[in-house]
């Protein structure tokens, strides 16, 4: 299989957008039109598409995040896997690969995402890929996880 990681752009936005996830997660994660107007306003996140052979599988957006004391930090964000697709590997090697990415793309350094802890296949997923929970909240209520 071949595994790609695309930029969003206007050219694959409307496959994109049709990825959905199962109903039971729709309480966990924003739309991805609501992902897409968000990175509109916050440039600094990238907001991106798993491929696997040519295939939209999959959608996430990352990048350097400003801090509360005027530094930054790297974000994992809204990563999700089409419903169909879930259950195959594909959220794991989809997390591996943003990982390299914005290890490379924005050097050695921590990485952050946040996850509502009754998404349990999520906090599984991202403890087995060495995040661990900080203590902290985001805005929205979800819990911080820190990896490195």
């Amino acid at each position: 299989m071949n595994y790609d990681i695309r930029q969003v752009h206007e050219e694959n936005r409307r496959e994109i957008v049709a990825l959905r996830v199962s109903l039971e997660q729709r309480g966990f994660i924003e739309t991805i039109e609501e992902c897409l107007a968000e990175a509109a306003q916050w440039k600094q996140f990238r907001p991106v598409g798993l491929y696997v052979d040519d295939l939209a599988v999959g959608f996430a957006m990352y990048g350097s995040l400003p801090d509360s004391q005027g530094g930054s930090n790297l974000w994992i964000d809204r990563m999700l896997i089409y419903e169909q697709f879930q259950r195959k590997g594909y959220g794991r090697k989809f997390m591996e690969l943003l990982i390299d990415r914005v290890l490379q793309e924005y050097g050695e350094q921590p990485i952050y995402l946040s996850v509502y802890k009754e998404n349990e296949g999520a906090v599984y997923l991202y403890k087995t890929l060495g995040f661990g929970f900080i203590g902290e909240y985001d805005t929205a209520g979800e819990e911080i996880m820190r990896m490195g």
